[in-house]
């Protein structure tokens, strides 16, 4: 299913069925999911590191956002709102993986991960989930620190730490692989 027919789906599904409850008119929700489809999809797809978990992510998260009874009105405050659900999302996923994997089960979809035609990648899934997050949200997607904060429901005062910490993983991981020098990172050992 092309994404316009997907779109188009969602609205008639949610909007023309709950007018009283809609959030946007239809021709502003296709608006809204031209503009983040691809941004929202790619992140989902580099976080979880598999293309078929993060089109399902994809899926729900403009599901629940067209459910809520009311979401902001202004067009930065509605991405930002769209990247906390798709998070939201991701770490209960995460969750039940963790869960199911501690009974001695192993879930289908952490089966197929995604192939990157880079090394780089393949050391950005080694870091935790929550540093991902935060890599991510603030180097591809190009967050503020107030952005992630909304975005991950974390203090704003706790992102540049952790956004630090993340960046140090991140760079040891490159070294370790023989993709980077030290100098080259500006991140000590």
């Amino acid at each position: 299913m092309s994404p316009s027919h997907f779109a188009a789906g969602l609205a008639d599904a949610f909007i023309d069925d709950r007018v009283h409850r809609a959030p946007m008119n239809e021709p502003a929700f296709l608006d809204l999911y031209a503009r983040t489809v691809g941004p929202l999809g790619g992140y989902l797809r580099r976080l979880t590191r598999n293309p078929a978990l993060a089109d399902d992510l994809l899926q729900d998260t403009y599901l629940r956002f067209l459910s809520q009874l009311r979401v902001p009105d202004d067009e930065a405050h509605q991405r930002n709102y769209l990247f906390r659900i798709a998070t939201n999302l991701a770490r209960d996923h995460f969750r039940r993986e963790k869960r199911h994997e501690s009974y001695g089960e192993h879930p289908e979809a952490s089966v197929q991960a995604e192939q990157h035609d880079g090394d780089l990648w393949a050391v950005m899934g080694q870091l935790s989930s929550r540093d991902r997050e935060l890599l991510l949200l603030a180097y591809v997607e190009g967050m503020t620190h107030k952005e992630i904060s909304h975005v991950t429901g974390l203090m704003r005062a706790s992102v540049k730490p952790l956004l630090f910490r993340a960046r140090r993983r991140f760079a040891a991981g490159l070294r370790q692989a023989g993709l980077a020098a030290p100098a080259a990172l500006g991140v000590s050992s």
